[in-house]
């Protein structure tokens, strides 16, 4: 018995070893084996009927559940059933205290040949009948089998829907006679993740998509041209390229054209379709096609805006491909429909009708969108300023150095917005929901202004070197997947070693201001005071009564370091201390807190000890 059990024994120990050795191989063949996302394949066959603005849709999805968790129910987002009076969001844009004006009252008009709707008319899973309920814009599927952890199923449907007047972002017949800009057009799968699952209803602002690949096919009127999401299957059957159709040497007869569509690793699947597109194809050095579509019947000095805003856009992907992340596919679509500009997987829709300016300003802050959100694949609508903010600070310094606009702060425009609002007493914290701000003011100076402050104010924080070294590994660790607030601040902290826990929490968890001030200059003694919440390290140049100047800066001690920088580094302000007194050895004439103006102080008065404020 002894010598059986120690035999045993012996055994238990190499079993368990050789299973930890397998375990720390696949650890090590994964960076992160902690992390998991879900995955949805689209197959989709619409046919859509230009005339009633109607189409009829056939999906398959295949869906894997990559979590750990047993799933008993799948939801589905069905966004245009918010364009209907009385929808969730009609009654928001109702009462709102600032309502977007490109939406208002319009929703609440809307006639039943005008509103949009997304129909369910049968569902399957691995071929059996499931049973579902349409609640608003979610569609709540009740499964006859769980799916299991690592489990792949497939969900077959049949759906109808009808294309909204042009009200935000997708619709009809836009303001400049776009007849189709569909977006967010098919039932798309909720995401469910370490989170759980995310299905607000749909109020107009952000969205959230589970990663895949796409296969669609569209069978639409001949007259019209498709540009979008994806790589075109077909283009010599559909004349694709050829202004005018009838040269193509394919095209079947019929009413209607069939054009196929396949998007590997994409989120999303949008396409726009008008009878007047011009179609220009810009060919990079890197192998990356650029498609334009705009149509024909813009007024000249518009037509040009559009050529020359061809080139410029290769200049913005080389920009963002550099200073971001390479783009990984072989196309980008820039799109003349929407209401405004709004970014989709592989393509943007933009208005045309824009002084150059403005179409290039459009373009490249859509364009950005593409690596924040749509390749750096945030929860927009819980972190909207990971979104809009890191897209504005990437766009902004893009459109300053291509344009050569000269700005020494090119996000000078977000910083007076934030001080702004501060001033009226309208500031929400970052952690609001994007759809729950009390006024659209409040979300919009939040997620472009303050989320923009995030990375531009880090730059005073860590050293600009650092921050665009940490966008770049931010990239790297997390492009293709889900990022969150801690994952931008973790790859900032790996590439300065700087402990950045204090900056998240104050910048984007509270609404804590940031308010130094010098207190006082006695002969070389000099006193500064933190009089807001939220602390910050210090950069001041000191002007001696000699007239010399030297610079210094002060860390903060929950940093547990200090930037690069060639200023004289002193002693550590522990941020309890509401002030911090330096003796510089010499008679000093003048103080200036934060030369660079990238700090969002929101009393620029009290930054130096001379009457003269900046």
């Amino acid at each position: 018995m002894k010598k059986t059990l120690f035999i045993s024994l012996s055994m238990l120990v190499m079993i368990a070893c050789a299973q930890t050795k397998e375990t720390t191989y696949k650890q090590k063949k994964s960076k992160n084996q902690y992390y998991w996302q879900q995955h949805a394949d689209y197959t989709m066959d619409i046919d859509m009927d230009v005339n009633n603005y109607q189409y009829k849709g056939i999906q398959k999805l295949v869906y894997t559940n990559n979590s750990p968790d047993e799933l008993n129910k799948v939801f589905y987002h069905l966004y245009f059933n918010a364009f209907q009076p009385g929808s969730q969001m009609d009654i928001r844009s109702l009462t709102i205290k600032d309502p977007d004006q490109r939406v208002g009252d319009r929703i609440s008009k809307l006639k039943p040949n005008e509103i949009g709707y997304i129909k369910v008319n049968s569902l399957k899973q691995n071929g059996a009948a499931v049973s579902y309920e349409t609640v608003g814009t979610i569609l709540e599927v009740t499964l006859n089998k769980p799916i299991k952890s690592g489990e792949t199923v497939t969900f077959d449907m049949l759906f109808e829907a009808q294309v909204p007047v042009q009200i935000r972002r997708s619709g009809r017949n836009s303001a400049e006679n776009v007849a189709l800009s569909m977006a967010q057009w098919y039932p798309k799968m909720a995401e469910y993740d370490f989170e759980g699952w995310h299905t607000p209803p749909y109020i107009a602002r952000e969205f959230h998509g589970v990663w895949g690949n796409f296969d669609v096919t569209i069978h639409i009127d001949k007259n019209y041209t498709i540009g979008g999401t994806g790589y075109l299957q077909n283009p010599q059957e559909v004349g694709h390229g050829y202004e005018d159709k009838s040269k193509a040497l394919k095209l079947p007869k019929g009413d209607k054209l069939t054009w196929k569509f396949k998007a590997p690793r994409v989120h999303d699947f949008m396409w726009a379709a008008d009878p007047e597109y011009i179609h220009d194809t810009y060919k990079m050095e890197n192998g990356i096609d650029l498609h334009f579509f705009y149509k024909k019947t813009l007024e000249e000095k518009f037509l040009k805006n559009w050529k020359e805003l061809q080139p410029k856009t290769a200049e913005l992907m080389t920009y963002f491909s550099t200073n971001v992340g390479q783009y990984p596919y072989k196309q980008y679509s820039v799109i003349q429909g929407g209401d405004g500009g709004m970014e989709y997987a592989m393509s943007t829709l933009v208005t045309g009708q824009r002084n150059f300016g403005s179409l290039f300003g459009v373009t490249a802050h859509e364009m950005a969108h593409t690596w924040f959100q749509f390749l750096l694949a945030t929860n927009e609508s819980l972190h909207p300023w990971m979104d809009e903010g890191f897209t504005s600070y990437i766009s902004n310094k893009a459109e300053n150095e291509i344009l050569k606009e000269g700005k020494e702060n090119p996000h000078s425009g977000s910083y007076r917005g934030y001080r702004g609002i501060v001033a009226r007493g309208y500031e929400e914290s970052l952690s609001t929901h994007s759809d729950r701000y009390e006024t659209n003011w409040a979300y919009g100076t939040a997620s472009y202004s303050k989320g923009n402050i995030f990375l531009s104010q880090l730059e005073y924080v860590i050293g600009a070197e650092n921050v665009a070294n940490g966008i770049k590994k931010y990239f790297a660790d997390f492009s293709f997947k889900h990022p969150t607030p801690n994952d931008i601040k973790r790859s900032m902290e790996k590439v300065s070693g700087i402990h950045l826990d204090w900056y998240l929490n104050e910048w984007t968890q509270t609404t804590h201001t940031i308010d130094y001030g010098v207190k006082s200059v006695d002969g070389s003694i000099i006193t500064l005071e933190r009089i807001g919440q939220m602390p910050m390290p210090i950069d001041i140049e000191v002007v001696y009564t000699d007239g010399s100047k030297q610079e210094f800066n002060i860390p903060i001690e929950m940093m547990r370091g200090s930037k690069p920088t060639s200023a004289t580094v002193l002693k550590d302000w522990a941020w309890a201390n509401p002030i911090y007194t330096l003796d510089v050895k010499k008679p000093v004439k003048s103080v200036m807190i934060d030369k660079s103006g990238l700090m969002a102080d929101v009393n620029l008065d009290n930054n130096t000890n001379l009457k003269k404020t900046r």
